[in-house]
């Protein structure tokens, strides 16, 4: 054989090896990448980068929020997770004003909507009710709507453009039970801490925020038939600079392990 010819044979012996070993080492390629809504574990591949995300979120979702936000980032090494809190229409002024952030949870579907122009696709990821807080020990014995109407008792309830005045207004008006509030305040969190402070006698609230009052209130359950359901959307804000990560964090509310979390808290599915 002539050297030319040994030359080429060698090359494509060497050829085929080196295919051999890239077709061995490559083989996993093939397997689907887990889904992102699956357990909230993605293949390496799929995974974002890490990255420090900023989340605008309803006061009704504090105490929740932080410990799913110490899960995602146990879950996902590298990535800060820090919300910030508000009413929903604060967080809506925010978002149009153009704060730095990534996310969005609001506690209604209708300020979410008003802000289509400024977010991804909404996704709602829990449910919550109303209950009526009636102060420690309940000395006026309320235990139904209407009793909210009697002028003895200091009532609060939170503006009508705050989520929950929304719901709170309707169910009142649904009931024909006229309510003259003492105040009116920014966000659900207020409206229970006048009541734990023995500021009002009573106000509406979510039922997971009044859960988390323990001794300070009584809560008074309202029956569905005059109850309302307020929905949970979330988003991820264009203006982010963390689109992936945002991305993955918003699909991570709807996993298994998330809501769990949530319905741990009692908040209910979506």
């Amino acid at each position: 054989m002539s050297p030319i010819t040994t030359r080429r044979v060698t090359t494509t012996a060497l050829a085929a090896t080196l295919l051999a070993a890239l077709t061995a080492c490559g083989g996993g390629e093939d397997k689907p990448a887990a889904s992102a809504t699956g357990s909230g574990s993605a293949s390496a591949s799929a995974e974002p980068k890490a990255a420090n995300l900023t989340v605008l979120a309803a006061s009704s979702l504090t105490d929740v929020f932080r410990t799913a936000g110490a899960a995602y980032e146990k879950a996902h090494p590298g990535t800060k997770v820090t919300f910030s809190f508000a009413g929903s229409q604060e967080l809506a002024a925010q978002v149009k004003q153009g704060a730095p952030a990534d996310a969005l949870v609001t506690a209604d579907t209708k300020t979410m909507d008003g802000l289509k122009a400024e977010t991804g696709d909404a996704t709602v990821i829990a449910k919550n009710r109303l209950v009526i807080a009636a102060g420690k020990d309940n000395p006026f014995k309320i235990d139904e709507l209407k009793d909210l109407a009697d002028t003895k008792i200091k009532v609060v309830l939170a503006a009508p453009e705050v989520p929950v005045g929304r719901y709170s207004k309707q169910i009142l008006d649904a009931q024909k039970i006229e309510v003259k509030p003492v105040s009116q305040e920014p966000n659900v969190r207020a409206v229970l801490s006048k009541v734990e402070l023995g500021e009002a006698d009573a106000g509406l609230v979510y039922k997971t925020d009044s859960a988390k009052s323990g001794d300070k209130v009584v809560s008074v359950e309202i029956p569905d038939d005059q109850n309302a359901m307020a929905s949970y959307p979330a988003a991820t804000l264009k203006q982010s600079k963390n689109t992936e990560a945002a991305a993955a964090f918003v699909v991570w509310l709807s996993t298994p392990e998330a809501q769990k979390i949530l319905q741990d808290a009692g908040f209910q599915k979506p």
